[in-house]
Protein backbone atom coordinates (compact mmCIF):
# COMPACT_ATOMS: atom_id res chain seq x y z
CA UNK A 1 0.00 0.00 0.00
CA UNK A 2 3.25 2.50 1.31
CA UNK A 3 4.74 1.79 -2.64
CA UNK A 4 1.37 2.65 -4.37
CA UNK A 5 1.03 5.50 -2.56
CA UNK A 6 4.67 6.62 -2.96
CA UNK A 7 4.54 5.71 -6.85
CA UNK A 8 0.95 7.72 -6.79
CA UNK A 9 3.02 10.80 -5.05
CA UNK A 10 5.56 10.31 -7.36
CA UNK A 11 3.26 10.28 -10.74
CA UNK A 12 1.26 13.55 -9.34
CA UNK A 13 4.54 15.12 -9.11
CA UNK A 14 5.52 14.73 -11.98
CA UNK A 15 2.35 15.72 -13.74
CA UNK A 16 2.73 19.16 -11.98
CA UNK A 17 6.26 19.73 -12.15
CA UNK A 18 5.28 21.20 -16.05
CA UNK A 19 2.66 23.02 -15.57
CA UNK A 20 4.73 24.90 -12.39
CA UNK A 21 7.72 25.35 -14.62
CA UNK A 22 5.56 26.82 -17.58
CA UNK A 23 3.87 28.85 -14.45
CA UNK A 24 7.54 30.40 -13.82
CA UNK A 25 8.30 30.54 -17.14
CA UNK A 26 5.55 32.75 -18.10
CA UNK A 27 6.58 35.37 -15.12
CA UNK A 28 10.30 35.32 -16.15
CA UNK A 29 9.17 36.11 -19.67
CA UNK A 30 7.13 38.89 -18.63
CA UNK A 31 9.43 40.58 -16.82
CA UNK A 32 11.38 41.05 -20.18
CA UNK A 33 8.06 42.18 -22.18
CA UNK A 34 6.62 44.49 -19.45
CA UNK A 35 9.75 46.72 -19.65
CA UNK A 36 8.09 48.92 -21.56
CA UNK A 37 5.53 49.09 -18.94
CA UNK A 38 7.97 50.17 -16.17
CA UNK A 39 7.74 53.86 -17.23
CA UNK A 40 4.06 54.25 -16.02
CA UNK A 41 3.93 51.38 -13.90
CA UNK A 42 6.88 50.86 -12.40
CA UNK A 43 9.52 48.22 -12.61
CA UNK A 44 7.85 46.26 -9.99
CA UNK A 45 3.76 47.31 -10.89
CA UNK A 46 4.43 49.71 -8.07
CA UNK A 47 3.71 53.29 -9.83
CA UNK A 48 4.88 56.29 -8.70
CA UNK A 49 2.37 58.69 -10.21
CA UNK A 50 -0.67 58.16 -8.58
CA UNK A 51 -3.26 58.77 -11.50
CA UNK A 52 -1.80 55.80 -12.92
CA UNK A 53 -2.65 52.27 -11.77
CA UNK A 54 -0.42 49.79 -9.56
CA UNK A 55 -0.35 46.64 -11.27
CA UNK A 56 1.62 44.36 -8.49
CA UNK A 57 -0.63 41.39 -7.41
CA UNK A 58 -3.40 42.40 -9.79
CA UNK A 59 -5.23 39.10 -10.38
CA UNK A 60 -3.77 37.79 -13.93
CA UNK A 61 -7.53 36.84 -15.17
CA UNK A 62 -8.43 40.32 -14.64
CA UNK A 63 -4.90 42.27 -16.75
CA UNK A 64 -5.38 39.42 -19.10
CA UNK A 65 -9.17 40.83 -19.85
CA UNK A 66 -8.41 44.54 -19.71
CA UNK A 67 -5.18 44.12 -22.06
CA UNK A 68 -7.23 42.28 -24.44
CA UNK A 69 -9.78 44.64 -24.13
CA UNK A 70 -7.55 47.65 -24.64
CA UNK A 71 -6.25 45.66 -27.94
CA UNK A 72 -9.54 45.34 -29.30
CA UNK A 73 -10.44 48.96 -28.48
CA UNK A 74 -13.48 48.11 -26.37
CA UNK A 75 -11.59 50.02 -23.62
CA UNK A 76 -10.33 53.07 -24.47
CA UNK A 77 -7.36 55.39 -23.57
CA UNK A 78 -4.83 57.07 -26.02
CA UNK A 79 -1.86 55.43 -24.58
CA UNK A 80 -2.76 51.87 -24.06
CA UNK A 81 -4.18 50.71 -26.84
CA UNK A 82 -1.58 50.91 -29.47
CA UNK A 83 0.54 49.02 -27.08
CA UNK A 84 -1.70 46.61 -26.16
CA UNK A 85 -2.40 46.10 -30.15
CA UNK A 86 1.24 45.16 -30.61
CA UNK A 87 1.16 42.31 -27.97
CA UNK A 88 0.13 38.48 -28.89
CA UNK A 89 -2.02 36.53 -26.04
CA UNK A 90 0.91 34.79 -24.96
CA UNK A 91 3.16 38.85 -24.36
CA UNK A 92 -0.32 39.57 -22.12
CA UNK A 93 -0.36 36.06 -20.44
CA UNK A 94 3.33 36.72 -19.42
CA UNK A 95 2.76 40.10 -18.40
CA UNK A 96 -0.15 39.51 -16.55
CA UNK A 97 1.63 36.14 -14.99
CA UNK A 98 4.45 38.83 -13.91
CA UNK A 99 2.20 41.40 -12.12
CA UNK A 100 0.24 39.08 -10.72
CA UNK A 101 3.71 37.95 -8.92
CA UNK A 102 4.97 41.12 -7.51
CA UNK A 103 3.71 42.42 -4.26
CA UNK A 104 1.45 45.50 -4.27
CA UNK A 105 2.99 48.31 -1.72
CA UNK A 106 1.09 50.37 1.15
CA UNK A 107 0.17 53.77 0.53
CA UNK A 108 0.81 56.41 3.28
CA UNK A 109 -2.27 58.47 4.97
CA UNK A 110 -3.38 61.15 2.04
CA UNK A 111 -3.56 64.85 3.10
CA UNK A 112 -6.96 67.02 2.42
CA UNK A 113 -6.09 70.77 1.70
CA UNK A 114 -7.66 72.74 4.80
CA UNK A 115 -9.29 76.45 4.57
CA UNK A 116 -7.13 78.02 6.82
CA UNK A 117 -10.44 80.79 7.26
CA UNK A 118 -12.44 78.03 8.43
CA UNK A 119 -9.63 76.50 10.86
CA UNK A 120 -8.14 80.00 12.36
CA UNK A 121 -8.88 78.94 15.71
CA UNK A 122 -7.52 75.32 15.47
CA UNK A 123 -4.16 73.67 14.46
CA UNK A 124 -4.24 73.15 10.32
CA UNK A 125 -2.00 69.92 10.54
CA UNK A 126 -4.32 68.05 12.96
CA UNK A 127 -7.40 69.39 11.74
CA UNK A 128 -6.38 68.13 7.78
CA UNK A 129 -6.05 64.73 9.63
CA UNK A 130 -9.19 64.49 11.42
CA UNK A 131 -10.64 65.53 8.34
CA UNK A 132 -9.22 62.74 6.18
CA UNK A 133 -9.75 60.32 8.94
CA UNK A 134 -13.41 61.19 8.56
CA UNK A 135 -13.41 60.80 5.53
CA UNK A 136 -12.13 57.29 5.39
CA UNK A 137 -13.90 56.26 8.05
CA UNK A 138 -17.45 57.24 5.93
CA UNK A 139 -15.32 55.48 2.69
CA UNK A 140 -15.13 52.72 4.95
CA UNK A 141 -19.32 52.51 5.31
CA UNK A 142 -20.20 52.87 1.88
CA UNK A 143 -17.70 50.19 1.01
CA UNK A 144 -18.93 47.46 3.69
CA UNK A 145 -22.82 48.42 3.58
CA UNK A 146 -23.68 50.51 0.32
CA UNK A 147 -26.36 52.78 0.65
CA UNK A 148 -30.03 51.23 0.50
CA UNK A 149 -31.86 54.38 0.29
CA UNK A 150 -29.99 55.27 -3.15
CA UNK A 151 -29.49 51.50 -3.97
CA UNK A 152 -25.80 52.02 -4.07
CA UNK A 153 -24.24 48.65 -3.48
CA UNK A 154 -21.50 47.64 -1.13
CA UNK A 155 -18.22 47.25 -2.74
CA UNK A 156 -17.85 44.29 -0.35
CA UNK A 157 -20.04 41.78 -2.76
CA UNK A 158 -17.56 41.89 -5.75
CA UNK A 159 -14.17 43.22 -4.35
CA UNK A 160 -14.45 40.89 -0.93
CA UNK A 161 -13.85 42.85 2.42
CA UNK A 162 -9.95 43.25 2.08
CA UNK A 163 -10.23 44.89 -1.10
CA UNK A 164 -9.09 41.28 -2.80
CA UNK A 165 -11.00 41.10 -5.41
CA UNK A 166 -12.13 37.87 -7.47
CA UNK A 167 -9.93 36.06 -9.10
CA UNK A 168 -12.14 33.08 -11.08
CA UNK A 169 -14.84 36.22 -11.76
CA UNK A 170 -12.19 38.84 -13.15
CA UNK A 171 -12.87 41.19 -10.32
CA UNK A 172 -9.52 43.23 -9.36
CA UNK A 173 -8.28 43.35 -6.18
CA UNK A 174 -8.49 46.87 -5.13
CA UNK A 175 -6.66 47.46 -2.24
CA UNK A 176 -3.90 49.61 -1.55
CA UNK A 177 -4.13 50.90 -4.83
CA UNK A 178 -4.21 55.00 -5.59
CA UNK A 179 -6.68 57.36 -4.20
CA UNK A 180 -6.28 59.36 -7.15
CA UNK A 181 -6.33 56.28 -10.03
CA UNK A 182 -9.76 55.48 -8.00
CA UNK A 183 -11.51 58.76 -8.24
CA UNK A 184 -10.80 59.09 -11.58
CA UNK A 185 -11.95 55.35 -12.82
CA UNK A 186 -15.06 55.72 -10.41
CA UNK A 187 -15.56 59.20 -12.50
CA UNK A 188 -15.20 57.53 -16.07
CA UNK A 189 -17.69 54.88 -14.94
CA UNK A 190 -19.93 57.45 -13.66
CA UNK A 191 -20.13 59.47 -16.62
CA UNK A 192 -20.10 56.03 -19.01
CA UNK A 193 -16.41 56.93 -20.09
CA UNK A 194 -15.50 53.21 -19.15
CA UNK A 195 -18.27 50.61 -19.87
CA UNK A 196 -16.53 47.22 -20.00
CA UNK A 197 -17.76 45.21 -17.51
CA UNK A 198 -20.37 43.05 -17.16
CA UNK A 199 -23.68 44.72 -17.88
CA UNK A 200 -22.54 47.96 -17.42
CA UNK A 201 -22.60 47.25 -13.42
CA UNK A 202 -19.61 49.80 -11.96
CA UNK A 203 -21.67 52.85 -14.39
CA UNK A 204 -24.81 51.44 -12.59
CA UNK A 205 -23.25 51.78 -8.70
CA UNK A 206 -21.02 55.13 -9.87
CA UNK A 207 -23.69 56.78 -11.21
CA UNK A 208 -25.39 56.92 -8.19
CA UNK A 209 -22.58 58.18 -5.86
CA UNK A 210 -22.07 61.58 -4.71
CA UNK A 211 -18.77 63.48 -5.14
CA UNK A 212 -17.94 63.02 -1.70
CA UNK A 213 -18.55 58.89 -1.28
CA UNK A 214 -16.50 58.92 -4.56
CA UNK A 215 -13.61 60.45 -2.72
CA UNK A 216 -14.31 58.77 0.62
CA UNK A 217 -14.66 55.31 -0.42
CA UNK A 218 -11.42 55.71 -2.61
CA UNK A 219 -9.38 56.81 0.15
CA UNK A 220 -10.53 54.17 2.37
CA UNK A 221 -9.47 51.39 -0.20
CA UNK A 222 -6.94 52.93 -0.63
CA UNK A 223 -5.46 52.48 2.82
CA UNK A 224 -6.41 48.56 3.01
CA UNK A 225 -3.21 46.63 3.78
CA UNK A 226 -1.66 45.05 1.12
Amino acid sequence: MKKKLLALSISLASALTPNLLHAEANSNAGKEKAAACAGCHGEDGNSMVSTFPKLAQQHSSYLIKELKAFKTGTRVNAMMNPLAMGLSDEDIEDIAAYYNSKNISANTLPTLEVNEDDQADADPTKAAESDINQLIAEGSDLYRNGDIKREVSACIACHGPFGEGNKPAAFPSIKSQHADYLIKTLNDFKSGERSNNPDNMMHMIAKKMTEKEIKSVSYYISMMKP
